[in-house]
Formats: structure tokens, C-alpha cells, sequence
């Protein structure tokens, strides 16, 4: 069966990711943090001998390359780029912006992922779907953006959204393909319990996005039902 690598695992999205891919017979490198505190996922892979966790901070550059040399040999169907911060808070918003967390945020949001697809970009060409994805935001989309505020997330999505329009561009040839997901408002840590669906229903749907995915459709930013998303 395929591979998928999940970072963020070990809650919300990149939880469910993991657990509708195992139950599907995928093979899933689950990679979070702290796999000691993640109960969840470490009940998972209690239940299903095809879930593999590691531990990986994406913030650790060094971290992603040392886990790709361990994974060397395994051919990886699709990597999802998951785990992401919000660092925008009332007490620091602009005029009184916290740009230590701003830098932060460009590391784990925009940085981590495309050194992810440079350092597995070997077990992707192997596999058989080469496919990266990138969980990002329509809060990313200049277009879109008739709010204001939320200076940290929303420029970190959005030089997430462009790097990953130039890796579509760039791996085109060598026939891996890229994805861009908004997965909704979703009832997660990050999105919080007013939010609109749950993230099962995102997962559902970006999976199958996953599944009808063609090399021509690589670098479209879209919705969780596939919807196209303006920049």
C-alpha cells in the first residue's frame, strides 16, 4: 500500500489525517513534537501495526534532515505538510507587534515546509503518487483579505502559498506534484469550538481531492471540497 507523512499529528487535521489513512491500510509516519504526550495518536498506533510515529519540531531544521535520512529507503506517496502555529494575539498587534513570534511563525509556517519537500523530495520521486501537500489558509490570500489584523499568520500563509506555487512550478518536470489547502473553519484547537465543521469532514474531503489529484491541477490553492481559492 501507499505512504503518507503527516507532521502535526498528534492532534486536530494532521490526527485525523492519520487516523483515515491507517484505517485505508496506508502506511503513516505520523511525526509530532512530543509523541510521549500524544496519546491519541500513540493509541492509534497501538491499534494499527501500519502507524509509525517519530518525533520531529519542524522548527528544527536540522531535526527534518536527520528524520529523512532515517527514512531514507521508504518511498513516500504523498507528505502533508500539517503542523502550523497562530502567533497573532490582542496584546501584540500592530504597534506593538512581538517579532520574535512573527519569525516564528515564517520558520514553522512557511520555512519548514518547503525544507520538507527538500529533504524527502528523494522518497517522493520513488513512490508512486509524488505528491506534496501544504495545509495552509484562505486567511493566506491577499485577495481575500477584507479584514485586516492577524499580521504573523496571514503573511506566513501567504509566502507558505507562494513558495509552494514555485515548487509546483520548479518539480513539474520531474513529475511530483504540489497541493495548497485551506481545510475550512475547523473545530480545532487552532480554529477554536465556533467554528464551522469538523475536522474529519476537512480530512474526508481533502482526501479525496488527494485521490483524483492529476499533475496538471499541481500548485492550485484550493478549498477542502476542491474549490478553487484566489491568491
Amino acid at each position: 500500500m501507499a505512504t503518507v507523512l503527516v507532521t502535526g499529528a498528534n492532534r486536530g487535521l494532521g490526527l485525523a489525517f492519520c487516523r483515515q489513512y491507517a484505517q485505508i491500510g496506508w502506511t503513516v509516519i505520523a511525526c509530532c513534537r512530543n509523541p510521549e504526550d500524544a496519546f491519541e495518536l500513540n493509541n492509534l498506533a497501538s491499534d494499527r501495526v501500519n502507524v509509525q510515529i517519530e518525533a520531529l519540531d519542524v522548527s528544527d531544521l536540522e531535526q527534518i534532515e536527520v528524520l529523512a535520512y532515517k527514512l531514507a529507503d521508504l518511498p513516500i506517496d504523498v507528505l502533508i505538510n500539517n503542523a502550523g502555529i497562530y502567533a497573532d494575539d490582542r496584546e501584540h498587534a500592530f504597534g506593538q507587534l512581538n517579532y520574535q513570534a512573527w519569525t516564528k511563525s515564517f520558520i514553522v509556517n512557511a520555512q519548514a515546509p518547503v525544507k520538507m519537500a527538500e529533504a524527502f523530495l528523494p522518497q517522493i520521486k520513488r513512490s508512486e503518487k509524488k505528491l506534496i501537500v501544504s495545509i495552509s489558509s484562505l486567511m493566506g490570500s491577499i485577495a481575500d483579505n477584507t479584514n485586516g489584523g492577524s499580521i504573523l499568520y496571514r503573511s506566513s500563509k501567504a509566502a507558505l502559498n507562494a513558495a509552494m506555487k514555485s515548487l509546483a512550478l520548479d518539480l513539474n518536470e520531474q513529475t511530483v506534484g504540489v497541493l495548497i489547502f485551506h481545510p475550512g473553519w475547523v473545530k480545532t484547537d487552532m480554529g477554536g469550538t465556533n467554528a464551522l465543521i469538523e475536522a474529519d469532514e476537512s480530512v474526508s474531503g481533502m482526501r479525496s481531492v488527494i485521490n483524483d489529484f492529476t499533475l496538471p491541477q499541481s500548485g492550485s490553492f484550493v478549498k477542502y471540497d476542491g474549490t478553487q481559492l484566489p491568491w
